[in-house]
This record gives C-alpha cells, sequence and structure tokens, in this order.
C-alpha cells in the first residue's frame, strides 16, 4: 500500500525561508499546495487548500503565527499546524502547544530536523481512520 502524499501549507514572510522548506520538502511524501507570507493569507488558505500540515512561522506582519494557529484549529481541526520560530522562548512554544500546535522546529533549521518533526506528524495523520 502505497504511503498517502501529505499536502502542507508553507507560512513564512521570508521568501528564502519559504524556498528552502519548499526545496526539502520536494519527493514522494510531501506535496507542498500552497505558501502564503502571513497569518491572514495563512488562515484563509488553509480553510480553502484543505492541507494535511500547515508549517507556520510565528513572528509575521498583519497577523502572527499564534493568533493564525488559533484560528486554523478551530476552522479545522483535523489540520495539523507545525509552528517554525528564531524565537523558542518557553511562553512561545507553551503557547503554541496549548494552542493545538503538532510541532515546533527552531530557526536556523536543517532538513534532518524537519523531515524528522514532518514524519512524526505525518504518521499521527497516516493513522487516523479516513
Amino acid at each position: 500500500m502505497a504511503k498517502k502524499c501529505i499536502s502542507i501549507v508553507i507560512v513564512d514572510d521570508n521568501d528564502m525561508m519559504r524556498s528552502i522548506l519548499r526545496s526539502m520538502l520536494r519527493g514522494d511524501v510531501y506535496e507542498v499546495i500552497g505558501e502564503a507570507r502571513n497569518g491572514v493569507l495563512a488562515v484563509e488558505m488553509a480553510g480553502r487548500l484543505k492541507p494535511d500540515i500547515v508549517c507556520l512561522d510565528v513572528i509575521m506582519p498583519e497577523k502572527n503565527g499564534l493568533d493564525a494557529l488559533c484560528e486554523i484549529k478551530v476552522a479545522r481541526p483535523e489540520t495539523e499546524v507545525v509552528m517554525i520560530t528564531s524565537n523558542a522562548d518557553p511562553e512561545t512554544v507553551q503557547e503554541s502547544i496549548q494552542n493545538g500546535a503538532s510541532g515546533f522546529i527552531i530557526k536556523p533549521f536543517n532538513a534532518a530536523r524537519i523531515l524528522d518533526t514532518l514524519e512524526k506528524v505525518a504518521l499521527r495523520i497516516r493513522q487516523q481512520p479516513t
């Protein structure tokens, strides 16, 4: 049985970070179905595209990642959200987890750490009844 391709939306206000993440996720396991540069677009895209996972930066213009996380989880509780940040202070991590984040990736990140975190989340998605 083939593994289900996991759909991902990447949200980061930095074009280079989105590009790096997109290149790390190339292959048969993940499909990047959308990209956004702020929390407002992240919430809209999550509702419209219905991704399995949203990779969500914490600090962004217009609407930060924590606010977007809350809105995404209310609208689509089945969507897994992995927070991405250079600010790993305990309060941010705790608030993210309390609001439904499935994982946390600290910048600067490396491919192994990203893929390991996403594989753990993807495993949970694949174990859900369809």
